[in-house]
Parts: C-alpha cells; sequence; structure tokens
C-alpha cells in the first residue's frame, strides 16, 4: 500500500547521506525525536540560501525544543558541504541523490517556468512528531518568514 502523504499520517521511511562526511539520516534514527524535514531546489542559490540560513539562524530555538533541522535536495553530499561551509550552515544537510525520497514526500513534481516544463522539487516542509507521524506540511513554500512559521508549529507538538 502506498503511504498517502497527509498530516496525521506516517511520514515515508528513508535513509539518506549527510553533508557532515560518512554519515547518514533516517526515519528509524530519527524515532522518538520530532523533526523537521524540508525539501529545497538546489543549493548555493538565492531562495535556496537565503531558506537555510533562516533555518540556521533559528537552529538554537529549535534545539532548545528537542527538533532536529534537515534540508533535503538532489545535490551531492560534496556539493553540501561546500553550501554549509560557504554559508556558516549549521543544520543537517542530506543528499537524495536518487530522488526516491522526494518522490516518497510528493515534492518532485513537474514544474512550469515561463512556459518551460521540467521535473524539479517543490520547496516544501514536513514536521514530524516524534512518532513519526506528519504532523504539519507546508507546500509550494515562500521563504520569507518560513523558519519562524515552522518554529511556531513546534510549539503545537506535545
Amino acid at each position: 500500500m502506498v503511504n498517502k502523504i497527509e498530516e496525521g499520517r506516517p511520514a515515508p521511511a528513508f535513509s539518506m547521506p549527510t553533508d557532515n562526511g560518512g554519515g547518514a539520516v533516517s526515519l528509524a534514527r530519527l524515532k522518538g525525536r520530532p523533526f523537521v524535514l524540508y525539501f529545497y531546489p538546489r543549493d548555493d542559490t538565492p531562495g535556496c540560501t537565503k531558506e537555510a540560513i533562516a533555518f540556521t539562524a533559528a537552529l538554537d530555538d529549535f534545539d532548545a525544543a528537542g527538533v532536529v533541522v534537515i534540508g533535503v535536495s538532489k545535490d551531492s553530499c560534496a556539493s553540501h558541504a561546500k553550501f554549509r561551509d560557504k554559508y556558516m550552515l549549521e543544520h543537517i544537510l542530506a543528499a537524495d541523490d536518487d530522488g526516491k525520497v522526494c518522490e516518497a514526500y510528493g515534492v518532485w513534481v513537474e514544474k512550469n517556468n515561463y512556459g518551460r516544463k521540467s521535473m524539479g522539487i517543490q520547496r516544501s516542509t514536513f514536521l514530524i512528531d516524534k512518532d513519526g507521524t506528519i504532523a504539519r506540511i507546508w507546500h509550494k513554500v515562500s521563504v520569507d518568514g518560513h523558519a519562524a512559521e515552522v518554529l511556531e508549529a513546534v510549539k503545537t507538538l506535545a
């Protein structure tokens, strides 16, 4: 049975390598801790950079709430490491090289850019509770104020 992506349903399982060299992040390893999984199109582009910097700026507050923050794109771990170092990002960046996690979370979509259609990541965020259930979903995210909005939603977790 295919897992339908909606609030209140179990989050799809995943395991992805991270920017810190040799580590991996997975749903199984995060069980018991709430976390934010935010999907972004590409490292070191204007909107993605602004979003990543905003999550890093709010990281102390997420940490205080016991919430892990993970950014996901199809970029490689090497690209993530350069992105992290260039902007002093402090949260986890995970590489979905084969796009399976993007597909599982329904963020790999057809985009229409000035009449040109292509596949890409729709900027989306998922707040997963400590039991692995999707507590909140944001699709077609507008970067401005988004990290603060997610942090506000974190406060509603029991």
